[in-house]
C-alpha cells in the first residue's frame, strides 16, 4: 500500500485546487466578504449587495457551495447562507507554508559551481 499516501496527497491537492478555483472570481470573493460580515444572509440580500442578476448570483453561490466554502439552510421560501466553519483552513495552511518558504533566504540562492 505504498501508493496510498500519494493517492491521499493527490486528493488533498485536488480539493485545494477546487477550493482555490471557487475563490477565483471577484464576485465570489465579494459574496464571501458579505457572508463574513452578515452570517445567515438571505439570497435576495446577496443579490442586492453584489449588484448582479439573480441567476448570476445563484451560479456563484452554487460554485461556492459545491466547493464546501458556504452552507445554505432552506427556510421556505428563502435560503440563508453562511460561511462553512473551517472550510478555508486547508487553503490557509497552504498559503502559510508557501509564505514561510518564500521568506527563507536560502530558497532562491543558486549553489556555487
Amino acid at each position: 500500500m505504498a501508493s496510498q499516501p500519494k493517492l491521499e496527497s493527490r486528493i488533498d491537492d485536488e480539493r485545494l485546487a477546487a477550493l482555490a478555483k471557487a475563490l477565483g472570481h471577484p464576485a465570489r470573493l465579494q459574496i464571501l466578504l458579505l457572508l463574513a460580515r452578515t452570517p445567515g444572509c438571505i439570497g435576495g440580500d446577496i443579490v442586492q449587495a453584489v449588484g448582479l442578476a439573480q441567476s448570476t448570483v445563484s451560479e456563484h453561490l452554487r460554485i461556492l457551495k459545491a466547493a464546501g466554502v458556504i452552507e445554505g439552510q432552506i427556510d421556505p421560501p428563502r435560503v440563508c447562507y453562511a460561511l462553512a466553519p473551517g472550510a478555508l483552513a486547508p487553503l490557509a495552511a497552504l498559503v502559510a507554508a508557501l509564505d514561510a518558504a518564500s521568506t527563507d533566504p536560502a530558497c532562491c540562492v543558486l549553489p556555487e559551481t
